[in-house]
């Protein structure tokens, strides 16, 4: 008579099931670990002035790379910098310590045709973020952004959310019926020639513009988000549209850091 395998088979199921959930309690906890790292690297950028109250107005989200005293952010978010005031100074405010601790930035460099622009701050450096690569993106990849929706009516708190990319999309492609309707600012998209952005399955809200989104198993950056710049061409036949977001490839970014 053969000896019974039924006892060794459930240890070896039961071993494959302890396995599994080791694995997957692995998986549940490298994001929230990529999370807390990266959330160290994420600004909100603005401006102070001593005859505001409150002293700080949140502009948009930014983000710490290069040498570690560089913050990148959407050129249109400087837009909103007011110019020759003395009162108004621009600086980036550090999340998470109950009240707005500045540090002053002057503007680097800037790529106005990909809306991103280069800020330096002095002092010790802050955690950089790594630059992917984002020729590599691709449909379906799981990424993440990290930033500051609806800016300070929430207060000065990193905010993470989570989706896909679902498209790699051209950009500079104007809905337009004549001549008449092609503005300055399409006019000059159209003059820089198409390329290509990444389409996100991610409801953005405003003061996104400018978080890192990146890949949610390395941290590494593929993209800027950005709320204002592709928006508008994409989706000018659409009215409040939910769950569609768009970042500029890091790949522009890297250019703009190189000296």
């Amino acid at each position: 008579m053969k000896p019974k395998r039924l006892p060794r088979l459930r240890l070896l199921a039961a071993g494959l099931f302890v396995l599994a959930e080791c694995a997957a309690g692995s998986a549940r906890g490298a994001f929230p670990d990529v999370v807390a790292e990266v959330k160290r690297s994420v600004v909100a950028v603005g401006v102070v002035s001593p005859l505001r109250n409150p002293r700080f107005r949140f502009l948009g989200t930014g983000f710490v790379v290069g040498n570690g005293n560089q913050v990148v952010t959407n050129a249109h978010v400087l837009a909103a910098v007011p110019q020759n005031d003395e009162n108004e100074k621009l600086v980036i405010a550090l999340s998470g310590l109950g009240r707005v601790l500045a540090r002053p930035v002057t503007k680097e460099a800037a790529d106005p045709d990909h809306d991103l622009a280069l800020l330096r701050f002095e002092g010790p450096p802050m955690p950089a973020l790594s630059l992917g690569d984002s020729a590599t993106a691709r449909d379906g990849q799981d990424v993440a952004w990290t930033g500051f929706p609806l800016g300070g009516a929430m207060g000065i708190t990193s905010v993470t959310h989570r989706g896909i990319i679902s498209a790699i999309t051209p950009v500079g492609q104007p809905l337009v019926n004549s001549a008449r309707e092609l503005d300055t600012q399409t006019l000059r998209r159209l003059s820089v020639g198409t390329y290509s952005v990444l389409q996100l399955d991610i409801v953005s809200y405003p003061g996104n513009s400018g978080s890192p989104l990146y890949d949610v198993n390395t941290g590494e950056v593929l993209g800027i988000v950005n709320m204002v710049f592709v928006r508008g061409p994409k989706e000018s036949a659409i009215t409040n549209p939910s769950g569609i977001s768009f970042a500029i490839p890091s790949s522009f970014l890297k250019a703009l850091l190189k000296p």
